[in-house]
């Protein structure tokens, strides 16, 4: 494997003004425009700025965004959040799954997630197979609309059966498999209203077939949980808010900077970079190693028959 390194960040939120129609306020939209009224002092645009400028800076090969761009699921925010991203990184070198702030309501394609379709893009549609080198970046959409008061994801079962086979064959081919979707896979992770209602079926899913990393956001805090595989444990690394300040509620804005590198095929190399207050600025926050687990032996060919 070459060396190859990837930014991962998450619930962006990107700051933005609501003007809601009558329509638009009979409808989940009011509630997010209540809670972004208490919200909105805590994702900042100059950390907004500030995150561009170091994931720039850590001239990284490709940025991975996992889910909640917007806060209204508007159109205006969808066009807004086109031009934020594609700022952030060139064309091809960024991918993104949606959250469920990004599918609050129904919004045509047109309107909403097709203008992110240079970010998603796949002939077959979800889940979609970025290669990158040796590695294969495999984007899940668990984003839907739900009743107000609740933020779960589902996958179905279409989406979860074409993982599958797309998890052997990557994983046939020899390359890392990167799963990254918004809500969190791991048992107990996140709140019942919250969380991943087909969570179980992914969990078969991944330790049937394997795969050497799972990416999410959703969660308020960092996390790094461990998904049984078909022979080792696969690391499930969460990224919190990317813009958010520090808080009782948010451990405060972060992005992870993943190396993999040549001759280090089991291991990844994570950095952390977090919004430090004092500095006004990204900082350096720790580095670890993670072991990815080794693949499944092959099968042996059963002994013909004298």
């Amino acid at each position: 494997m070459n060396r190859f390194t990837l930014a991962h960040v998450s619930d962006l939120h990107l700051p933005f003004e609501p003007r809601l129609t009558l329509r638009q306020r009979f409808s989940k939209r009011q509630l997010s425009a209540l809670s972004w009224r208490r919200r909105r002092h805590l994702h900042r645009p100059e950390i907004l700025d500030a995150l561009a400028a170091d994931v720039r800076a850590a001239a990284v090969d490709h940025v991975v965004v996992t889910g909640d761009i917007t806060n209204f699921s508007l159109p205006a925010e969808f066009r807004q959040a086109a031009a934020w991203l594609a700022a952030l990184a060139p064309a091809g070198a960024l991918s993104l799954v949606p959250g469920n702030h990004d599918a609050l309501v129904p919004v045509a394609a047109a309107e909403g997630l097709g203008l992110w379709s240079g970010w998603t893009r796949s002939a077959e549609g979800w889940p979609y197979t970025h290669r990158l080198g040796d590695l294969a970046l495999i984007g899940l959409d668990s984003a839907l609309p739900t009743a107000p008061l609740l933020a779960r994801g589902r996958l179905g079962v279409e989406q979860l059966q074409r993982l599958e086979r797309i998890l052997v064959a990557e994983g046939a081919a020899g390359r890392v498999r990167i799963v990254a979707l918004h809500h969190p896979p791991a048992a107990g992770a996140i709140g019942w209203r919250k969380a991943l209602a087909d969570r179980q079926a992914l969990a078969d899913v991944l330790r049937r077939a394997g795969a050497e990393l799972v990416l999410h956001g959703h969660a308020r805090d960092a996390r790094l949980d461990a998904l049984p595989g078909p022979v080792e444990p696969i690391p499930c690394l969460c990224v919190p808010s990317s813009s958010a300040l520090p808080s009782r509620h948010d451990q405060g804005a972060r992005w992870h900077r993943l190396v993999f590198a040549a001759g280090d095929e089991g291991r990844v190399e994570v950095e952390v970079r977090r919004w430090s207050t004092e500095a006004g600025a990204f900082v350096a926050a720790g580095r670890y190693h993670l072991c990815l687990p080794r693949a499944a032996a092959p099968r042996p060919e059963p002994l013909a028959r004298v």
